[in-house]
């Protein structure tokens, strides 16, 4: 069982997982500690760094790689039923794709040198997740006190924010879903056309969301 099986049964207790902040949690928490045959963030980026001799860069360019083809099997196959499917596997894609990315989000910023048992860490990981350009607008908002970057280094830890952070997340997320599959409601009548735009999707932003996190923890 590989991390888009995980993936998939992310939270397999719930048919139908509720659009809550707590779900995501559940999925950055698994994500990053790891669960199963799935390692934790750091034992991942750990191994890629490895792979490479020692350089970040290049690790982080295996991650992220390697997260795009999860993600993208993963968006491929909740996206294959039609329009009929649509309300039952919005809310596992939504799970999935949580996860996938926490696990990448989490591995860079582990290999740039940060703290994963840190809960300012956990919570830039979070924040990074929203988005680069979602993040400006809630700093333009003063509804996050800064960049991920900022979050992970400031001297105290604020667990509210925490709440908020993953409030964001979640309305993102399904934000994202839901526009992606608007975009393929016409694939929709293709079932396996629906796939190919669910794929597209989830892989995009899971490149986008690697990158940023790539620069966003880039010791300054």
């Amino acid at each position: 069982m590989d991390l888009k099986d995980l993936a998939s049964r992310a939270l397999s207790h719930s048919k139908v997982p509720e659009y809550s902040s707590g779900f995501v949690r559940e999925a950055f928490n698994r994500a990053i500690d790891g669960t199963g045959r799935l390692p934790g963030a750091a034992r991942s980026a750990d191994k890629r760094l490895a792979q490479v001799a020692g350089d970040t860069n290049e690790a982080i360019d295996l991650l992220i790689s390697s997260h795009l083809k999860y993600a993208g099997s993963q968006g491929f196959v909740t996206n294959l039923g039609g329009i009929a499917s649509m309300a039952v596997l919005a809310p596992t894609n939504i799970a999935a794709l949580a996860l996938v990315q926490c696990h990448l989000v989490g591995g860079i910023a582990h290999l740039h040198g940060l703290d994963l048992a840190d809960p300012r860490t956990r919570s830039a990981v979070l924040a990074c997740m929203i988005g680069p350009d979602s993040v400006k607008r809630l700093v333009r908002k003063k509804s996050l006190p800064g960049t991920p970057y900022q979050l992970a280094h400031v001297e105290e830890y604020d667990p509210e924010l925490a709440k908020v952070i993953a409030t964001e997340l979640t309305s993102e997320l399904i934000s994202r879903t839901l526009g992606k599959r608007a975009v393929g409601f016409v694939g929709r009548r293709v079932p396996v056309l629906g796939g190919g735009v669910g794929a597209a999707g989830d892989a995009y932003s899971t490149r986008k969301i690697g990158k940023y996190a790539a620069k966003e923890f880039r010791p300054r």
